[in-house]
């Protein structure tokens, strides 16, 4: 099978793909025939190694495809049943081996290049609407890079929960995109701090820490997700009070998919809202699995919208 391999810590040409032989399927494990890998910023930060991994590796961690084969005890799954996974290490690969009860199945309506863009990003989305902070009708929401894979997914599913959306993006294409996705007003990143918020989805960070702080109003949340810009100094906690008995979170998306259960849920929320026409996913580009430095730089550059998804 093919995989990209990370070398060692640095630059998108640090990866490459390369031949390695097929993994054994174990008792619980099925096959799955890759059709679409997910490629989310985390890859980035780890290639970087901002969040360091043991070299050499494989990257990502979600994808969509068909199973092929099924080990001896795996009983809710069959070959030729189409699936897609979130949170399984190495998914830069043109095949995987994955436990049975981390697969979800895919809708027949949903295409598998959809499958895949839909996991990390629609899970995380989810949660943060619904759990992070429980989003109300009539809730003025300000969402920064609103023109990314989760702000878009963000935008559509906070108003499909009665929300008034205000984006921040970082330029006039992005700016459409996000208006596309539903959002009431658009912004840039330097009129953040004259809005006043009941929540901040803030995945910039460092960046625009201060100004999400300071548009929020009385007993405000801001959930801080991501730092895409790098990580938030240390914070004086006793700063919220003063300012209005504001709220800081910073959830990530493995405690709130704890159990086979909570991943079908979420995702089967999710897929209702793709089939009812209720949520666009926007795939920015599909890259060839070999041309996977292409895909991390464009990403990096900020040159991408919505989903990057790679195809082996």
């Amino acid at each position: 099978m093919r995989v990209v391999e990370v070398g060692r810590h640095g630059g998108p040409e640090e990866m490459r793909v390369v031949e390695r032989p097929s993994v054994p399927v174990g008792p619980d494990e099925v096959r799955v025939q890759v059709a679409a890998i997910g490629v989310n910023y985390l890859d980035v930060q780890e290639r970087t190694g901002a969040y360091p991994r043991a070299v050499p590796y494989v990257p990502g961690d979600e994808g969509s495809g068909v199973i092929v084969e099924i080990g001896a005890s795996v009983r809710r799954w069959q070959p030729g049943e189409r699936v897609c996974w979130q949170g399984i290490r190495g998914s830069y690969a043109s095949e995987q081996v994955i436990p049975a009860d981390r697969l979800i199945a895919v809708p027949e309506a949903v295409s598998l290049e959809t499958a895949a863009a839909l996991p990390t990003q629609g899970l995380t989305a989810h949660y943060l609407v619904n759990d992070s902070y429980d989003v109300q009708p009539g809730d003025l929401v300000v969402v920064l890079a609103g023109a990314g894979g989760v702000g878009l997914l963000l935008t559509q599913l906070a108003k499909l929960r009665g929300a008034h959306v205000i984006s921040a993006v970082s330029t006039d294409a992005k700016a459409e995109l996000s208006r596309a996705a539903g959002a009431d007003r658009v912004i840039t990143y330097a009129e953040i701090a004259r809005e006043q918020a009941d929540v901040v989805y803030d995945s910039v960070g460092a960046t625009t820490f201060e100004d999400s702080l300071s548009c929020l109003r009385r007993r405000g949340t801001l959930v801080l997700y991501g730092q895409s810009s790098g990580p938030v100094p240390p914070f004086d906690l006793r700063r919220l009070g003063p300012a209005g008995s504001l709220t800081i979170t910073r959830p990530t998306l493995r405690d709130f998919v704890t159990t086979a259960a909570e991943l079908r849920q979420r995702a089967a929320d999710l897929f209702a809202y793709v089939q009812a026409g209720d949520l666009v996913i926007q795939n920015s580009a599909a890259y060839p699995l070999a041309d996977v430095a292409r895909a991390h730089a464009d990403l990096e550059a900020r040159r991408t919208t919505g989903k990057v998804l790679l195809i082996p």
